[in-house]
């Protein structure tokens, strides 16, 4: 990032055209690289660190005439523009010098560059990614397909918009994807009806019921034949069932109603007395 980087070498109007230095910046800058890491391991080494601001003026101070400001620049755009030190640089809080040491913190317009440079490579690279998986898709279904026409090859790169002379090339890279795909995982058979339950076991897979599971009073109920006979109309009303009626008991009367009862039949009595007897028919006939 620019906005990271030390100061670069000044501009070449500003500086004679003569100076040698200047011949020597516009030369091809050796990679410093190698160097840099064996003279200042603490801050170019291992994990990415933050570097302090305008780092190059102390390499030159610590190391003059070792490397020229180009080989510097070069280096430091390379180390301050890969992912891993904006990553770095987004999650310490503060810069460090050649020896490792805190020198500096981390100003908010640095960080929300880092940010937003992370941001923008990973939309980069999500989209690289997916064209390279429809890409791929492509040439899959290209090889499918030239597999299985019966067109001509210059008719089926017709069909496809393919040109002739790329169509083997694209066929050969589809077929080595194909063999470096890793195999579909075979589904598994659903077990059938009969296996679902192991043999002498419960559906809660628990094994099969032992005799000393059973409690005492199991409610099972043991072979018809063996069955204990129940007593008459011991048997308890099953569910679902309309009980049987009972016969209807008639109340017994009160003294009263008796006295009242005995009273009527003796006047019924009473009264069947005093009519007179029936006539016989023969009597009626004189005889």
């Amino acid at each position: 990032m620019n906005s990271d980087l030390p100061e670069t070498a000044a501009p070449a109007h500003d500086t004679p055209a003569a100076a040698p230095a200047d011949t020597e910046d516009q030369a091809p800058a050796r990679d410093a690289t190698a160097e840099l890491k064996a003279l200042f391991p603490a801050l170019f080494t291992g994990k990415p660190k933050p570097v302090k601001l305008r780092i190059q003026a102390d390499i030159q101070a610590r190391a003059p005439g070792r490397f020229t400001k180009a080989q510097l620049s070069a280096f430091l755009r390379r180390h301050t523009g890969g992912t891993g030190y904006l990553i770095a640089l987004t999650q310490a809080k503060t810069r460090f010098d050649l020896d490792g040491n805190p020198a500096g913190e981390i100003s908010e317009e640095h960080l929300n560059a880092a940010k937003e440079e992370l941001a923008r490579r990973r939309g980069v690279q999500q989209e690289r990614q997916q064209l390279e998986l429809q890409q791929r898709r492509n040439r899959a279904q290209l090889l499918w397909d030239f597999e299985r026409t019966t067109l001509t090859e210059a008719n089926f790169c017709v069909l496809k918009g393919v040109a002739p002379e790329e169509l083997p090339g694209l066929l050969e890279i589809a077929r080595r994807e194909r063999a470096e795909a890793p195999p579909v995982e075979a589904r598994r058979e659903a077990p059938r009806r009969d296996d679902r339950r192991p043999a002498g076991g419960r559906s809660d897979g628990r094994g099969p019921r032992r005799p000393e599971h059973r409690a005492e009073g199991d409610r099972r109920a043991p072979p018809r034949g063996d069955r204990p006979a129940r007593p008459a109309g011991d048997r308890p009303p099953q569910p679902g069932r309309k009980p049987a009626s009972q016969p209807v008991e008639s109340p017994v009367p009160s003294q009263m109603a008796q006295a009242l009862q005995a009273a009527t039949r003796s006047a019924q009595g009473d009264a069947a007395a005093d009519r007179p007897a029936p006539q016989d028919p023969a009597d009626a006939s004189g005889r």
